[in-house]
């Protein structure tokens, strides 16, 4: 079943008052902490704000850039946002899904079985007609208990294995998978094995996935397909559940490495690869 809804069918959903409507919740991000400031500018009316690093991630530090969040921090932070264990959420974020595909799959990693990410975001809403607010809003709390574990989390000691058994999947930049840059990380290159798919070439120039025949086609040219055991990482955790969310539209499940890059290089006697 897709894990993505276009914004016709939200609107739709949101008008049909013959059941409740689904929860819809703001994750928009940026990596310099923009998100409470986008989600001032402008947000679907309605939607609380539920911030990646404070409540989707945890603290920094060796665990990565942005580990998972502790279980209780995370529960706290969905209650304030008004999710209930039986609640239908949507989650969204400007445009391209990133921000709103680690909150998908954070959520479904606390035992949240329903959720769906607005694809092409914010943009995708507005460009659709959707009305836009700049109201704060204030939600009844939720209740929701967060049963962590509830999907597969890659951990550094099986990232060999997997390189042997399946594919591992590096969703950064060709520059950063070849070490020929590295912005932000203290060591440049790649984990030994993975192969190289960028985040960039799974959605369209309006950051909406590509449809699952393109997908699927890229992913085949990687040697990965519906029998294939995936994993994916990227530098500190969010593109890598992008990718987990690309794959799961064409079928494939994928374990997502939540420390990645910035977890890898924190021990120096993990092996690291440059070049192609």
């Amino acid at each position: 079943m897709s894990a993505l809804v276009d914004p016709t069918s939200l609107r739709e959903e949101l008008a049909d008052h013959s059941r409740p409507g689904p929860l819809v919740l703001d994750v928009q991000f940026t990596l310099s902490g923009d998100g409470p400031d986008l989600y001032a500018a402008g947000h679907l009316p309605g939607a609380p704000f539920v911030d990646l690093d404070a409540v989707l991630a945890g603290e920094p530090g060796a665990g990565g850039r942005h580990p998972l969040p502790e279980p209780g921090v995370l529960q706290s932070g969905l209650r304030a946002a008004g999710v209930h264990n039986d609640s239908r959420v949507v989650v969204y974020d400007q445009a391209t899904s990133l921000a709103a595909a680690r909150a998908w799959w954070v959520l479904r990693w606390a035992g949240l079985t329903d959720v769906r990410v607005l694809d092409g975001g914010l943009a995708g809403w507005q460009a659709a007609g959707g009305a836009v607010s700049t109201e704060p809003t204030s939600p009844t709390a939720g209740s929701v208990t967060v049963r962590p574990g509830s999907v597969p989390v890659l951990e550094a000691q099986d990232v060999a294995t997997l390189t042997r058994a399946g594919v591992l999947v590096d969703a950064r930049t060709p520059e950063r998978y070849r070490g020929e840059s590295e912005p932000i990380d203290p060591v440049a290159g790649h984990v030994p094995g993975a192969v190289n798919i960028p985040m960039g070439e799974l959605t369209t120039g309006e950051g909406r996935l590509r449809s699952p025949e393109e997908l699927r086609e890229r992913f085949a040219a990687e040697d990965i397909d519906a029998s294939t055991v995936v994993g994916s990482y990227c530098g500190s955790g969010v593109t890598a559940a992008h990718t987990a969310l690309t794959l799961h539209e064409i079928g494939i499940e994928a374990a997502v490495y939540v420390g990645s890059w910035s977890h890898w290089v924190t021990d120096p006697g993990r092996p690291v690869a440059t070049g192609d």
